[in-house]
């Protein structure tokens, strides 16, 4: 992609929207630093992934711990316009995250076995969100299949309308509109210490472990993306 049409430019200014509670009207706080591709600057501390295990999740969380090495390889290929993607240390089961389906039907991450997941969490008032939901487009459009699917979950409140219209005003046509109108699911990963705020986006593999994880936006159309999801299916093999 020309870098005239780079939906989110190399030189930019990255907005995290921070929640706040887990209810309609929820306080947003906007921190705003500026950023040279995807990386983040010298100075700003680095992320830290808390992972705590679910204790329902015991046997699970043991099966995706042993996938440290694989976590390290996608780690590895984060590079570019995606380098703010982190490996998970140590991976952990995200089978149990629920959310509702497009057909408004409840659902796990486990209802999604044996594909690798792009799981990106996105609301209509989150400026950056709307920026790359085109990309994250581009890129379902481009690698999606029965071995890849990016799924994005809306997670504004109320109902489906304001973000069916958003999708359908910008011309998203290929990505399915999952949905989380409580935050329940935005709030489980805080707690897991993946979500500082909006967006946020996991790579699960097909047996529902998360193998790396980022904060804010990046531009999914780009070739760094679409090696980095190259080498997350190659790791899931």
């Amino acid at each position: 992609m020309a870098d005239g049409k780079k939906l989110i430019p190399t030189a930019r200014l990255l907005v995290t929207a921070a929640i706040a509670g887990a209810f309609a009207g929820a306080v947003v706080v906007y921190a705003s630093v500026t950023l040279s591709g995807n990386k983040a600057p010298a100075s700003a501390p680095q992320q830290v992934t808390v992972a705590p295990a679910a204790p329902e999740n015991t046997a699970d969380n043991a099966v995706c711990a042993a996938k440290t090495d694989k976590a390290k390889v996608v780690g590895a290929a984060a590079k570019g316009e995606v380098a703010a993607m982190l490996p998970a240390d140590p991976p952990q089961s995200l089978k149990g995250l629920a959310f509702k389906s497009p057909d408004g039907k409840p659902m796990t991450l486990a209802d999604h076995a044996g594909k690798t997941l792009l799981i990106n969490l996105w609301a209509t008032w989150c400026a950056p969100c709307r920026a790359e939901m085109p990309a994250l487009n581009a890129l379902q459009k481009e690698k999606g299949s029965d071995k890849f699917e990016v799924v994005a979950v809306n997670v504004d409140t109320g109902d489906d309308e304001k973000p069916k219209k958003f999708l359908s005003e910008i011309g998203v046509d290929t990505l399915a509109l999952y949905r989380d109108n409580t935050l329940d699911l935005f709030n489980d990963l805080k707690k897991r210490g993946l979500a500082l705020g909006l967006p946020v986006t996991l790579l699960v593999d097909g047996e529902g472990c998360l193998l790396a994880n980022m904060n804010g936006p990046a531009e999914w159309s780009s070739p760094d993306a679409a090696k980095l999801i190259e080498a997350a299916m190659g790791a899931s093999d």
